[in-house]
């Protein structure tokens, strides 16, 4: 068990939104018509690339890896590179095993805020609008072909933590998450066919617009 209150980071929030379903086409888009394309149940998994910006660096940090949903209960994401790591979460808890490091163990209940973001996460996966807009103000634009869909959060805790979350989707595909924390970069997390179209490149700037051609334009 790590000790003081763990930081709620934003990849975490990525780990809750990523693994989501694309079912069949709809010609009208609202948030209703969104919640429904990402609603699936368990098993399922989908590749990823995420960006990392910090003023300490010269270009984005690439993270690759793979999220899964194991089952309706468990997210799990995995980074393959630069460096091994598996975060869990399941049964109530977070756990963090890095390569070459001791694990890292700790209960949702020490982060309120990361408790709520997973509820919001059942919501999503469940199509339950209701419940999404107790916890965010939703805004969805753009057509069923390119679509968008920006989560601002209600409560002031995680608001002071996060900003936005900008939900990217193309066709009946969640393609990209970005997520504007209160402070610090933009980070964005490419999915599924994007992440594969982003195998070879590294601009920032390519990647960005790979990642926003599945928003609303």
């Amino acid at each position: 068990m790590i000790s003081g209150k763990p930081k709620l980071r934003p990849h975490l929030l990525g780990l809750l939104l990523a693994s989501l379903a694309t079912p069949a086409l709809a010609s009208g888009v609202d948030a209703g018509w969104i919640l429904r394309q990402l609603a699936q149940p368990a098993p399922s998994q989908t590749g990823f690339v995420e960006l990392r910006g910090s003023a300490l660096l010269k270009e984005p940090l690439r993270v690759e890896g793979q999220y899964r949903r194991p089952d309706a209960a468990t997210l799990v994401r995995q980074v393959r590179a630069p460096y091994a790591e598996t975060t869990t979460i399941a049964n109530g808890q977070v756990s963090i095993d890095r390569s070459g490091k001791p694990p890292r163990v700790f209960s949702l209940q020490r982060v309120p805020e990361l408790a709520d973001l997973q509820a919001s996460f059942g919501a999503l996966l469940s199509g339950d609008l209701a419940r999404l807009e107790q916890a965010y103000r939703l805004q969805a634009s753009g057509s069923a072909q390119q679509w968008q869909l920006v989560l601002t959060p209600r409560a002031e805790a995680l608001a002071r933590r996060v900003r936005a979350v900008t939900l990217h989707g193309q066709g009946k595909e969640l393609r990209c998450i970005e997520t504007q924390p209160a402070r610090g970069d933009l980070q964005r997390t490419l999915l599924g066919s994007a992440a594969a179209a982003a195998a070879n490149l590294r601009q920032a700037d390519a990647l960005a617009a790979l990642c926003q051609a599945g928003g609303a334009r």
